[in-house]
C-alpha cells in the first residue's frame, strides 16, 4: 500500500470509536485490509508486519468484521469501489476470512460497479496452492511478491522461496485469476544492466497485466538499515540507477505495460483501480493494525485522516474493547489535503485534472502551485501543463520530489 504524505496538524489520541465522525456523504471509496502476519520479517521490509507463532483466527476473523462494522456506522453512505488485502502475508489469511471480510464489506458499501478485490500473496507452494480458494472466497486480482527470478538476489532479500516457486506460483495465478500482477526488486547490490535487463525480459515472457518495479530502498529501522551503515553491502550508484530506470522504461513500454505511475506499470485497462484512488487523492478507509486512512471531512475540500493501532495484540485489545482500534483521529484542513493530493498526483504518468481539482477544491490547484517555476519547469522540459492537465514528462519522473519542492508554494 502507498504510504500517504504525513499530516502536520496536532493529532489526538483517541481510546474508542464513539469519537469517529459520521459522514452520510456518498463517495466511490478502496478499503484496505491489512493482516500483519508474516512467516519471516525480510530484511528490507518497513511495513507493519509480525511474526507469530500461532494466530487466534476465529478472533481476528471477528474483530476484522467488527470493525469494519464500526467504520460503516459511521460512514454508510459509502461506496465501495476496490478492496485490498496487504500486509504482512494477506494469503496465510483463511480464505474463508477473506470471503466473510469481502461479504461484510460489500454489505455496508455496496459497490455501484464491478469491486476490483486484490490479495497479496507469497509464492510459496502451499500458498499458491490456496489460490483457487481465494477466487472462490472473491479475490479477482492477485498480487505476488516475487521480488527476484534468482536465487542468490532472494536469499540476500530474505525471501523465503525460491526461483522456482515463483515461477510455479505465477503460473497457479494465471489458473485462477483474469488480472496477475507481481512485484520485482532491482538496483540490488553488484546488479549489472545486462543482469537486470535479462531479468526484466524474463518477468515480461510471463505476459503479465501488471508490474511492480521498485529499486531497493533503505528504509530506518530495517536489518538492512543497521547493515548498511556497516558497510555490509553497497547500493547502485547514481549514474547506474538511473541507467537501470532507464532500461526499465524501454522494456516495459515495449512489452505494452508503460508506467502509469513511478512503480508500476500496466497494460491498457489493467492499472490498479486500488492504487490509483491513492494516488488520485480520493478517499480510502484502513482496516486492521497500522492501517490508515483519508475519509470525507465536515467541509469541502477537507478529510478525516486516521490511523490503526499497529501492534496486532494491542489493536485487538482495542477492537474488543471499543469495536474499533482506532489510535489516531484528526481533520486535515482543504489547503493540506490538496497539497498531498498534489503530491500524489504528480506520480501518475497522466497527473493531475485541473477540472477535477479545482471541483474538489474551493482554491483552484493554481492556488497551491508556484506559476513561475511551472513557467520555467515546462520550458526546460520537465513539466506539461494545459487548462486541463497538470503532470510531469518522462525526463521529470525520475526527479519528482526535487520538483515537488519548486513547484508546490
Amino acid at each position: 500500500m502507498p504510504v500517504s504524505p504525513q499530516t502536520s496538524k496536532q493529532t489526538t489520541d483517541l481510546a474508542a470509536h464513539a469519537v469517529l465522525p459520521t459522514n452520510t456523504g456518498s463517495e466511490n471509496t478502496a478499503i484496505y485490509v491489512h493482516w500483519p502476519f508474516c512467516e519471516k520479517k525480510c530484511p528490507y521490509c518497513d511495513f507493519n508486519s509480525h511474526v507469530r507463532e500461532k494466530v487466534d483466527q476465529k478472533s481476528w476473523q471477528k474483530a476484522m468484521l467488527q470493525e469494519i462494522d464500526t467504520f460503516a456506522a459511521h460512514f454508510p453512505g459509502l461506496k465501495a469501489k476496490s478492496i485490498f488485502f496487504g500486509g504482512g502475508t494477506p494469503s496465510l489469511m483463511p480464505p474463508d476470512t477473506t470471503a466473510v471480510i469481502i461479504e461484510r464489506i460489500k454489505k455496508h458499501w455496496a459497490p455501484k460497479t464491478d469491486i476490483e478485490t486484490t490479495l497479496e500473496a507469497n509464492p510459496s507452494s502451499v500458498e499458491a496452492g490456496r489460490f483457487s480458494d481465494y477466487a472462490l472466497a472473491g479475490v479477482n486480482r492477485v498480487s505476488v511478491g516475487v521480488q527476484s527470478f534468482k536465487d542468490t538476489s532472494l536469499k540476500f532479500l530474505g525471501r523465503l522461496h525460491n526461483a522456482r516457486e515463483a515461477t510455479t506460483a505465477l503460473e497457479v495465478a494465471r489458473n485462477n485469476f483474469d488480472r496477475v500482477s507481481f512485484d520485482l526488486i532491482y538496483a540490488l547490490p553488484e546488479q549489472s544492466l545486462q543482469e537486470w535487463r535479462t531479468e526484466l525480459q524474463q518477468a515480461l515472457a510471463f505476459s503479465p497485466s501488471h508490474l511492480s518495479l521498485y529499486q531497493l530502498t533503505i528504509e530506518k529501522g530495517t536489518a538492512f538499515y543497521h547493515q548498511f551503515r556497516r558497510g555490509k553491502f553497497s547500493l547502485p550508484d547514481e549514474d547506474l540507477a538511473a541507467a537501470l530506470f532507464q532500461i526499465t522504461q524501454e522494456l516495459t513500454e515495449a512489452a505494452g505495460l508503460p508506467a502509469y505511475e513511478t512503480s508500476n506499470h500496466a497494460k491498457t485497462g489493467q492499472q490498479s483501480r486500488h492504487n490509483l484512488a491513492y494516488w488520485r487523492g480520493e478517499p480510502y478507509v484502513g482496516i486492521g493494525p497500522g492501517a490508515h486512512g483519508r475519509l470525507p471531512g465536515r467541509n469541502i475540500g477537507s478529510a478525516y485522516a486516521h490511523q490503526q493501532i499497529k501492534r496486532p495484540e494491542d489493536w485487538l485489545a482495542g477492537v474488543n474493547a471499543s469495536g474499533c482500534g482506532l489510535e489516531v483521529l484528526e481533520e486535515i484542513d482543504p489547503g493540506e489535503r490538496a497539497v498531498e493530493t498534489i503530491m500524489m498526483g504528480l506520480r501518475l504518468k497522466e497527473g493531475i485534472s485541473v477540472p477535477v481539482f479545482d471541483a474538489r477544491f474551493a482554491r483552484g490547484i493554481h492556488h497551491y502551485l508556484d506559476s513561475k517555476a511551472i513557467t520555467d519547469l515546462v520550458v526546460d522540459g520537465y513539466v506539461t501543463e494545459d487548462k486541463k492537465t497538470v503532470a510531469l514528462t518522462a525526463k521529470g519522473a525520475p526527479l519528482l520530489n526535487f520538483l515537488l519542492a519548486k513547484m508546490i508554494k
